[in-house]
Order: structure tokens, then sequence, then C-alpha cells
């Protein structure tokens, strides 16, 4: 759902888009096509994946079917010889490159004990790395383009250090990105070359947050995205650059307010999850402010236990720990490993596969359905220790204790 009227300012200019294959890139380059602009797909995806849909190929069908130009390309972004063969067969086939856009990008989530280093030097080498050898290699032809444009699909630099507390080495290679836009935005100025960032304001519904949350009920789908690349991309490259925007401001300065038809569930438009990265102003200080029963964890705890089943533990399959602050201070565990499961106060008897530490109000919230372990964990409510691929699994045992506890 698109709410952003092509003007053909993209026509005829050729894009180099990296990680085009699916998901927001795919949904930029799908954009700019409605103009008749050439794409260049270059993503790794040459054969069909097993879990997760698209192609170089598909993606090139429908481009074309939209009136754009394709070129799929074959590239690993980690490795210069297959960045560069994609240049070349740019400039044989359209005569050059007008805009890049930096999409391709890998994520876990982990703490530094938890990061093996072959994730780290993926994340790094195909963030920044790769975000930095496009940029580079793009350089001459961008320089002979009279519309130049390099977009970075990163976030603002928010030097709160709970962004990197909670997954350093992600947020050091999404940073990564980030400080090319700040670096190249000032040296390229000479050349008209307009560098900026753009980082969605909420979750956007791609492989990752499914993979993340298995849920996009409180995600935006991509095309908020890419009209808001797709207008970032129609400025004029000599006074638009060293941006980094959001892009719910990008559409409202575009005179849209109602962005609802983005929202993948209408009905969550006011729940929806934020974003990496960005601070929810107030939050804390309306936190504060409510009125917090007493005792409502014992009791919380007591109902819990009523509807843990075998069938549940068998799905989640995870040991968590509690460390709850606030008015209820106190250690609280919740096992759906081992046996019949269990729950109670205290550590548990087996290792944790996940500790979660939050204030006892957002517990409460968090058990009533009314504050999402996701969410709560973006906003920084929730800190998250072990491993955060089941601790995200909190999500869907939520949904089958919402209606009982």
């Amino acid at each position: 759902m698109s709410l952003v009227a092509n003007t053909g300012k993209l026509a005829g200019r050729t894009l180099f888009i990296t990680g085009a294959s699916r998901g927001i890139g795919k949904a930029i380059a799908l954009k700019a096509a409605k103009d008749g602009a050439n794409v260049v797909i270059a993503a790794k995806t040459a054969e069909p994946h097993p879990k997760l849909p698209g192609t170089i190929y598909t993606a090139a069908e429908e481009i074309e079917a939209l009136g754009g130009k394709a070129l799929p390309c074959i590239v690993d972004v980690r490795e210069e010889k297959q960045v560069q063969a994609a240049i070349d067969e740019a400039v044989k086939k359209f005569g050059g490159i007008d805009i890049l856009v930096n999409n391709a990008s890998a994520i876990s989530l982990t703490g530094t004990a938890q990061t093996d280093i072959k994730r780290y030097d993926l994340m790094h080498n195909i963030n920044t790395r790769g975000t930095f050898l496009a940029s580079k290699l793009c350089l001459p032809l961008l320089k002979n383009s009279n519309h130049a444009h390099i977009l970075n699909l990163s976030p603002p630099l928010n030097m709160n250090p709970y962004w990197f507390s909670i997954h350093v080495a992600y947020t050091m290679a999404k940073y990564g990105m980030s400080m090319c836009v700040l670096g190249m935005s000032e040296e390229f100025k000479p050349f008209n070359i307009g560098v900026n960032a753009l980082w969605p304001k909420t979750a956007i519904a791609t492989a990752a947050i499914e993979m993340l949350t298995g849920d996009t009920s409180t995600s935006r789908k991509p095309e908020i995205v890419s009209d808001a690349a797709y207008l970032m991309l129609s400025q004029d490259p000599k006074k638009y650059t060293g941006n980094f925007a959001i892009d719910e401001d990008v559409i409202k300065q575009n005179g849209i307010n109602d962005l609802t038809p983005y929202a993948c569930d209408p009905s969550n438009v006011t729940n929806l999850m934020p974003d990496f990265f960005l601070e929810v102003p107030g939050e804390s200080e309306q936190q504060e402010k409510k009125s917090e029963p007493e005792g409502q964890i014992p009791t919380l705890f007591g109902s819990i236990s009523k509807v843990i089943t075998p069938e549940l533990v068998k799905k989640t399959q995870a040991v968590y720990q509690f460390n709850v602050k606030g008015k209820e201070e106190g250690v609280w565990h919740i096992d759906l490993k081992n046996g019949d499961g269990a729950c109670g106060q205290g550590e548990p008897r087996n290792p944790p596969d996940a500790t979660l530490t939050m204030d006892s109000t957002n517990f409460a919230e968090m058990f009533a359905g009314k504050l999402k372990p996701t969410t709560a964990f973006m906003m920084g409510k929730l800190k998250i220790s072990g491993d955060l691929q089941k601790a995200m699994k909190l999500e869907k045992m939520m949904k089958s204790l919402k209606n009982k506890v």
C-alpha cells in the first residue's frame, strides 16, 4: 500500500540496490520501477530459499512488470570482485549509476558473550564494510551523474549506552553504516552527491522481524520505507544531504498524516512496535505516574501455574528468570523446558536460557497483554541477558496465556 504518488523524477535513472531480492530493498526497487527507473538487483539469492520468498530473478520480473528495467546480479557485498562486476554490468546495460541504496544487512541481537566471531564478522563485513565498499566502487560513476544519491538503511547515531549494552556487535555494525553517512555526506559535497540515512520509526514486516518475533501484527508494511526513500531520492542532492531521516517523519512532511494503511493490522495502529535505536519521548515519566496495585505478581504467577501445559513446554523449550525491580522487587521464574513445566518465586532449578529484568509495573502489564515483550525490549523497559531468540518466544507464550491469566 503506497500513499506517495509517483512523480516520474526517477525515470531513466539507474539505481544500484544491495539486498534487493526481498523486503525493504525490493520495495524501494518496485517504487522506482513505477517511474520507469533502471534497477540493478545486487543480492545473493539466485536460488529459491526454503523459508524466504524471492530471488534476484523474481524481483527482476516484478520490476519489469511495473515498467522498470532490471539487471539481476549475484552479489555478496563482502566480495569486492562481485560488487565491481555488477557495477561493470550496470555500465554496459544502463550507461552508469545515479543512485546507490545500501540496504544489505545482517542482524544478531546477542550480547558480547553470546556473539560468536563468525557472526560478528558477518555483521561487520556486510553492514559496515559492504556499505563502504559499494560506496567506494560506485563513487566514480556517481560523480558523473547529475542526480547522484547514496541512501543507507541505517539509524540515527544515538549515543545512549542502552543501545550498545544489549547487542554491542550489531549496534557497532549498523552505526558503521551511519558513520559512512556522516563522513561521506561532507566528503562528497564537492561532487554534488547527496548522502543520507533512512530508518523506520516502527518495526517493518520483513523476514528479520518474522524471525525475531514470529509475528508482524504490530509492524508496518515495507511500503512506508520505500515511499520515504522515493521522496528522499527525488530531492536535489546538492541541497539534500547529511540527513538521518525517519520514515514516518518524511511521509508526514509530504502532507500525509494518516499512516493507518501502512499498518499490517490496522487495529494495532496505536500499538506499533518501535524500532531499535529510537527513544520514545515521555515514556519513563508517564510510567512513573501510573499507580501500581500491591501484590500483583504473586497473583499473576498463581494464575500462570494453572495454565502451564506439556504442550506449552514442548513448544517453548526455555527457562526464564525474571529479576523484578520496583515496589514488588524479587526474583521469579518460569520453566517451560523441563518435565511438565513449573513457575514460582526464586531462581529456577535449572539454569535460565534468558534472564529478563524490568520494573514490576511493566512486568504486570506484560503479563496482562498490555505491553508486548518485544516492544518493551525495544523501548528499553525490558533488559535481556542470555538467549534473545528464546526470550522473544515469550511473545507467543503471552498469547496463549493472555485470555487465561
